[in-house]
């Protein structure tokens, strides 16, 4: 942190008040009001037509694939869609805004009153408010930096003009920077599951800006906020709220007095810096687009909407933990994604035990691959190779050991597990009398841990069922092993 130290004494005399707002590129195939393409990494300035610049006599047909994105996110956020809503523009001069206004809604968005559930510090769940759901078009890129003359111009890519966007805007509900990264982390969850974005912050698809601002506890009026914005990842956007905090509580506590302004966040610094005032609101002189009819959402189409929605993130955790018997951190890595969830409930029903196939899934497959710095899609064992291990090792057909060699040769060879089971095809000893001559041979050799056992240490047994596996090279079977121990050191025959 660049501010002076402060005591967590002095900090948390303090309570800091966070809202956020964040912009998503919904994913459609062309802009929000043209048929221009909506692709990013494009050539600069070849996307574009007379309505993205806001030639004269260009008139904007408004995308009806980008509505219906943006009532989806809305039912997925759990807001209420208004039937009416109404487009507005936003007035304001910048270079890379080439019509001199932006296509927004104001006082009438498409939705409002929405929610998310994140889990708190606590362990229990915190319901934040969203305030509102708005459509609007993004304007173009400005760059500063890449050319031979950057230091003396900056170079315009209007690409991105007239990109579909949906801002969603919460309430102040936030207390403390992990609890801004889960409700980013969540919405970004929801937003994948139901494909209206693909939310890539590298790519500009997801942006965030945070304003954050701190009173003494228990006080009721909010302090003086700040906007931090320029900030692309959920992490960066925790450390520049855990520094805002700081730097706050340090001007109030030094007796100065907090500006209300927009701060920039610089990563390689760790610190945000100012960037413009805020003491005057920014006059946008909204006024209803000319040009665009009232938004209709009628009943019959919020229901289809409502229809298309898949099972979110927290329903399918809860109905996975419960149908599978899953643990809940197990169930909410299976289901970080749709796409790898669905590939891991198609994969569990085909298996003789779910739960097994999980824990092979998460821990065998997704060890070997965070080890080695993997994305899950780059294993060379598919789920009918991880469905076929599960399998084996439920029927007792495999030790673990056994399927741990097996994996480890699969992800040495880039095979997938079958043809490399089926090539080893490691045998288990089932035959109860090797196993008893090699578990006589064990306690005939320590019989200091039988005693042990006998005067009531019963996880001894462990220590000889261990010794019996080295002894048989790992291909005895474990629930027969496990069983023929305790009767022989119970003095059984």
């Amino acid at each position: 942190m660049a501010t002076a130290a402060i005591s967590p004494e002095v900090l948390a005399k303090y309570e800091p008040v966070i809202g956020l707002e964040v912009h998503v590129q919904l994913l459609t195939a062309t802009k929000a009001f043209c048929g221009c393409a909506n692709r990013f990494g494009s050539e600069p300035n070849t996307n574009i037509c007379p309505v993205c610049l806001g030639l004269p006599g260009a008139l904007p047909v408004l995308n009806e694939k980008a509505v219906e994105y943006a009532v989806l996110a809305a039912l997925a956020l759990n807001c209420e869609v208004r039937e009416r809503s109404i487009f507005a523009r936003k007035n304001y001069f910048y270079p890379d805004l080439p019509k001199g206004y932006q296509i927004s809604q104001y006082d009438k968005p498409l939705a409002e009153h929405g929610w998310i559930e994140i889990p708190t510090a606590n362990g229990s769940m915190k319901r934040i408010g969203i305030t509102r759901l708005h459509m609007e078009e993004d304007a173009g890129k400005s760059l500063h930096e890449g050319f031979a003359d950057s230091a003396t111009r900056t170079y315009l890519d209007l690409n991105r003009c007239g990109t579909p966007l949906i801002e969603i805007v919460s309430e102040p509900d936030i207390r403390t920077p992990d609890e801004a990264f889960e409700y980013l982390t969540r919405l970004k969850e929801i937003l994948l599951y139901t494909g209206v974005s693909d939310c890539n912050m590298e790519e500009g698809s997801l942006r965030c800006d945070a304003n954050v601002s701190v009173r003494l506890k228990g006080a009721e009026r909010f302090g003086t906020k700040a906007e931090v914005k320029n900030v692309n990842s959920f992490k960066f956007i925790r450390a520049a709220l855990e520094y805002e905090i700081e730097r706050q509580v340090e001007v109030i506590e030094s007796g100065g007095r907090v500006a209300q302004e927009t701060r920039l966040w610089n990563a390689n610094e760790g610190r945000t810096f100012s960037m413009r005032s805020k003491e005057q609101a920014h006059d946008y002189r909204y006024f209803p687009e000319p040009d665009l009819p009232p938004l209709i959402v009628s009943p019959q189409i919020l229901s289809e909407s409502r229809k298309k929605l898949p099972e979110l993130p927290e329903a399918r955790r809860k109905r996975m933990i419960a149908e599978y018997e899953l643990s809940a951190q197990d169930a909410r890595t299976l289901t970080a994604s749709r796409d790898f969830a669905d590939r891991f409930e198609a994969a569990a029903k085909t298996a003789r035990n779910p739960r097994r196939v999980a824990n092979v899934l998460l821990s065998e497959v997704g060890g070997r691959l965070k080890a080695l710095g993997l994305e899950q899609e780059q294993t060379p064992v598919s789920m009918a190779g991880i469905v076929l291990a599960a399998d084996l090792l439920d029927a007792g057909m495999i030790s673990s050991k056994q399927m741990k060699q097996i994996f480890d040769v699969c992800f040495e060879t880039g095979e997938d597990f079958k043809p490399v089971y089926e090539r080893e095809k490691p045998e288990q000893i089932t035959d109860a009398s090797a196993l008893e001559k090699m578990i006589d041979d064990v306690i005939a050799a320590n019989p200091k841990q039988v005693e042990q056992y006998r005067a009531g240490k019963k996880t001894v047994a462990g220590f000889f069922v261990g010794q019996v596996m080295r002894a048989s090279k790992g291909q005895a079977n474990p629930a027969l092993l496990n069983e023929l121990v305790a009767k022989k050191l119970e003095g059984g025959e």
